[in-house]
């Protein structure tokens, strides 16, 4: 199976694409991430949603918004977006703490050390040939 990251942007028209393209394929959601890391000794935020594939395809996307949401208080309108959709959906998303991507080469080998996270934790399914 194939497991790909789908990176969208970071701005608000970029998080309410995420947030939609969750309520068009609420029954094919596996999980809803939120991923929080440290840049500058500041915290910044990604999220993302995991579909399962369609039919028989054997494509297993990962829409993401990589690194954009600072941390501030109150909650960034743009996290408090995602969240109030997931709300919606009744999904609960998972908060994981990760590398910043700044600490790779490329984004490449980011979404690789991401991609060997989720299936160590059971969160995405295992590779399969």
């Amino acid at each position: 199976m194939i497991q790909r990251f789908i990176e969208l942007g970071e701005g608000y028209g970029d998080i309410y694409e995420l947030c939609e393209l969750a309520r068009v394929n609420k029954d094919r959601i596996h999980h809803a991430f939120i991923f929080s890391s440290k840049k500058d000794d500041k915290q910044y935020y990604s999220i993302a949603v995991a579909l399962k594939p369609t039919n028989t395809a054997n494509f297993f996307p990962i829409y993401i918004c990589r690194e954009g949401i600072p941390s501030i208080s109150p909650v960034s309108k743009r996290l408090a977006a995602f969240q109030e959709t997931l709300d919606e959906l009744e999904i609960k998303p998972v908060q994981m703490d990760i590398r910043n991507s700044i600490s790779f080469e490329d984004t490449t080998l980011f979404y690789q050390y991401l991609i060997g996270i989720l299936r160590l934790n059971h969160l995405i399914p295992p590779l399969q040939n």
